[in-house]
């Protein structure tokens, strides 16, 4: 190992001015044992630097080489693996673990050994060693003295320090004295010697002379001591004067402490008498309005509610602890809440007498305007003939103006007594309930009338009781159950039967009208009807986001409130619109937010408008069917808005459930117009033609893009017209494959070609592959029907030249057909001369009346077939014209007509009929 440690030194570390300090032989743990050296270095350059070198032998194995070096400071982590038994392997923690195993035990630690005093002696950071025996670990060796690293056969740690100036100058100085220095280095020795006795008898007389100034001091000390003493019992003194002194600041401190607490204590009670003062105490003035304050004008309702709010501010103050227990506090909160109680009583009588109020005036105006007077035989179509000039509904705007001036108080009132709010927000409902659903009906008997532009017709009013009686005892019944806000509503219920019950059997007798044909109508009809459909749903509207926008502001619906119950919403599909439901548990109904309460209120309110709707809807189906279509625009149009505003409200809920019944009849329309086309009969006498659902899938589509141009509900119409045009093109095939009179390909070609033009004129998107299979069918069935009736003309022509292409499809050379027997150019000319061009245009005149028989004089195809027949007659010519010149060289032999002839035939015949 040492002549390995003295070539190493030379070959590497030596030429890089390093000193090699330790050097173990080692392989890599785990892996196929390649060995190589590891050796602990120092630079001999300043500062030095510690490093950790990996060396290994060369592939040749004739030089050593360096392969990675450490630097010590990057060494984390030592591991010896075991500190009692004796093992080989160890670990050195750089960037990563790398393990080894050692040649032998005694060089790991001896490695191990060096590593440490390197680390103890240039290194500030310390390296952790783990499982290391403690007699590897040395203590840090003085910097001053030469001690070996890694034992004494090693060279030493220590490095040569140079002399500073000041020692050379000395150094100098003594060598000049001694001129034999150098030559005599044993007199000199002994010089140095005898000077070194000198010097140190005089430090010895030095310190003996300096005795008597020893003593000296000490008897100075002892002064002091006693300085010291006399100090001490002076500070005795004072601190028993200052202990007296004490006592009475603590007695006075005492006192002063005594009047501060008392001081503390009044203030805090001062504070407290204050806190209830201000903020339990109700002015008069308050007190005075909610007893006796004017609810009917506006600065009495800003009084009261002043005060109301006033008294709430007082019964909400948020108490101290104790506060609850003052007998006077008690007083003054059972004051509060009696004033609380009569307020809110008077408060809600007087609103409920405002809702009669309100009533009984709308009440009025609708006995003015359906109420009779006294002319013989004033029926129900001069009655309403009044007012369906306008189709309008009337507006409650001054009804809420006047109840909104009660908002806050209302809030006031759902805050305290929510009892006696929810009992007014009931009131308020069955009257409103009633009114609209009064209005609402005769608006939507305006609207069936102007849609049927009839009525029954001898069919006279009942006698209504006179307004005045009538709404006297309308007015008694309200009054009568006002000592309960919540009080019976059967007198309404009864005024509501009598004046509608004939609008119900008009509203019947109109639905029991017959089915009107679609092609009754025109379209200043159906344009009719769109305008009042539409007219109906844009003033329904505008009624319903009123009365929706009055209910959250009047009653304070704004914020979310919990009650009990709980309410889910859900959105659902039916028939493809998509719907927001509402589904509420627990009885009574209750709600978790304002939107679910609002939405409640609204339906309670306008009950009547879906089913008005859907007899509306039912009544304009039944005039006509295509009125879907129109009825599906409108009001997926107003659906679309609806659900933009909130898609959970009430009219967005009611016109998705309308819209839902628009959707099923739309539905039924198409298939109702399929179950036509599959129970279509054609005469077995006549002409087929262009079929009827042909014909009225062109005006269907037609109606259609009109109505649905910029529609949202356009992909319901694209999947409809899906459906009608495979059903249109199945029921074409079929009657094509039933027809007797007409052949199939005429049935085919002329209906086909009609809705190739009717889609081509239309420009349907979504039906473009169907135009295109409409015109392939067009296209085929005219050729097929064009060779099927042409035919072989020239029938003889055709069997003889058939024959020539058999011989030639044999093998038999086209140059010599001619010396067949039944082929040869005699039997040729004799085939030719039976069909002069006489015959030929004999033959083809009747080939056209044949055509014009087969085909309508509506589709106007005639002169296309007739083209296409030409054509095919002029190629079946050149073929023959082909075959003579082919197989009947140099003859001389050619038909006894031309193609010019033939171009002349068929233009005279057709100019003849």
């Amino acid at each position: 190992m040492t002549a390995i440690k003295h070539a190493l030194q030379r070959d590497i570390f030596t030429p890089n001015d390093e000193r090699l300090l330790s050097i173990v032989n080692v392989c890599k743990a785990g892996k196929k044992k390649r060995n190589c050296f590891l050796c602990a270095t120092v630079t001999t350059e300043r500062p030095v630097q510690v490093n950790v070198v990996k060396v290994k032998k060369s592939d040749k194995g004739d030089f050593y080489k360096r392969q990675t070096a450490w630097a010590l400071r990057d060494l984390a982590i030592v591991d010896a693996k075991d500190a009692v038994k004796e093992s080989p392997e160890f670990d050195l923690h750089f960037d990563k673990v790398y393990k080894w195993v050692a040649s032998s035990t005694v060089e790991k630690n001896t490695f191990i050994s060096c590593i440490w005093k390197l680390n103890q002696r240039y290194l500030r950071k310390k390296i952790d060693f783990i499982n290391v025996s403690s007699q590897l670990l040395e203590e840090s060796v003085p910097s001053g003295e030469n001690q070996s690293v890694a034992g004494g056969d090693e060279e030493a740690v220590d490095e040569y320090q140079e002399l500073n100036a000041r020692e050379e100058q000395d150094i100098e100085i003594m060598m000049e004295g001694c001129e034999y220095a150098i030559a005599n280095a044993e007199a000199f020795a002994e010089k140095l010697s005898r000077e070194l006795q000198v010097l140190d008898g005089a430090n010895i007389q030095s310190i003996m002379a300096s005795e008597k100034q020893v003593n000296i001091l000490m008897k100075l000390l002892d002064e002091a001591l006693k300085e010291v003493d006399q100090i001490e019992l002076k500070l005795s003194s004072y601190e028993e004067m200052l202990q007296s002194v004490k006592e009475q600041m603590d007695q006075i401190s005492e006192s002063n402490h005594l009047i501060h607490l008392s001081n503390t204590n009044n203030v805090k009670l001062l504070s407290e008498i204050e806190f209830l003062v201000n903020h339990m105490d109700l002015a008069k003035g308050h007190i005075k309005a909610l007893q006796e304050g004017d609810l009917t004008s506006s600065r009495g309702i800003e009084a009261c509610t002043n005060a109301a709010d006033a008294l709430l501010q007082c019964m909400n103050v948020a108490l101290r602890p104790g506060h609850d227990m003052l007998h006077a506090v008690k007083q003054q909160q059972q004051r509060f809440s009696d004033l609380r109680e009569q307020f809110a009583r008077r408060l809600a009588s007087h609103l409920n007498s405002v809702f009669v109020q309100q009533f009984t005036q709308t009440l009025l105006q609708l006995y003015n305007r359906s109420s009779y007077h006294s002319v013989p035989g004033h029926d129900q179509s001069s009655t309403l003939a009044q007012h369906s000039a306008e189709l309008t509904l009337p507006n409650h705007h001054p009804f809420h103006r006047d109840l909104l001036r009660y908002a806050k108080l209302m809030e006031w009132l759902k805050n305290t007594d929510y009892g006696k709010y929810e009992g007014l927000t009931k009131n308020y409902m069955d009257y409103l309930s009633r009114l609209y659903e009064r209005e609402i009906k005769d608006f939507f008997e305006v609207a069936k009338i102007k849609m049927t532009g009839t009525t029954r017709e001898g069919k006279k009013f009942a006698t209504l009781p006179r307004k005045e009686s009538a709404v006297k005892q309308e007015t008694e019944s309200l009054h009568g159950s006002s000592g309960k806000l919540t009080g019976s509503t059967s007198s309404l219920n009864k005024l509501s039967v009598q004046s509608s019950g004939n609008r119900r059997s008009q509203s019947s007798s109109l639905l029991d009208m017959g089915n009107m044909s679609a092609s009754d109508l025109d379209v200043a009809d159906r344009t009719k009807f769109d305008k009042i459909f539409e007219q109906v749903l844009s003033e329904l509207e505008p009624l319903c986001l009123a009365e929706q926008d009055f209910i959250s502001k009047f009653f304070k619906l704004q914020q979310h409130q919990s009650t009990a119950g709980t309410t889910t919403s859900e959105v659902e599909e039916v028939d493809g619109v998509a719907l927001s439901r509402s589904y509420t548990s627990g009885v009574p109904q209750t709600v978790s937010s304002e939107k679910d309460m609002i939405r409640q209120m609204m339906t309670k309110i306008f009950r009547c408008i879906e089913p008005e709707l859907n007899n509306l809807i039912a009544l304009g189906d039944k005039i006509d069917s295509f009125n879907s279509l129109y009825m599906l625009v409108k009001m997926s149009h107003h659906v679309w808005t609806a659900q933009n505003v909130d898609p959970a409200s009430f009219l967005s809920t009611t016109l998705g459930n309308v819209l839902v019944t628009v959707k099923r009849n739309f539905d039924k329309c198409i298939s109702n117009q399929m179950k036509q086309m599959d129970e279509v009969k054609i005469s077995k006498k006549s002409k087929v033609g262009i079929l009827p659902f042909v014909a009225e899938f062109e005006e269907f589509a037609a109606l259609a893009e009109s109505i649905f141009k910029n529609a949202e509900r356009r992909g319901d119409l694209d999947k409809a017209y899906i459906k009608l045009i495979r059903a249109v093109f199945d029921s074409v095939e079929k009657v094509a494959n039933e027809s007797q009179k007409t052949p199939r390909d005429v049935v085919m070609m002329e209906n086909f070609h009609h809705i190739f033009a009717t889609l081509s004129r239309l420009k349907i998107s979504c039906l473009e592959a169907e135009k295109k299979e409409a015109k392939q069918k067009y296209t085929d069935h005219l050729q097929s029907y064009v060779i099927y009736s042409l035919g072989q003309p020239l029938e003889k022509l055709n069997h003889f030249f058939e024959g020539v292409e058999a011989r030639v499809a044999q093998g038999i050379r086209e140059e010599e057909v001619s010396y067949q027997l039944a082929f040869n150019k005699q039997e040729l000319r004799k085939v030719i001369k039976e069909y002069p061009g006489k015959e030929v245009k004999k033959g083809l005149d009747n080939l056209y009346k044949k055509v014009d028989k087969h085909l309508c004089e509506e589709e106007n195809l005639l002169q296309v077939v007739w083209h296409s027949m030409q054509d095919e007659f002029i190629r079946q010519y050149k073929h023959f014209e082909g075959l003579i010149a082919r197989c009947y060289p140099g003859s001389g032999i050619t038909m006894e007509f031309t193609i010019q002839d033939i171009l002349d035939y068929c233009s005279s015949i057709a100019q003849s009929h």
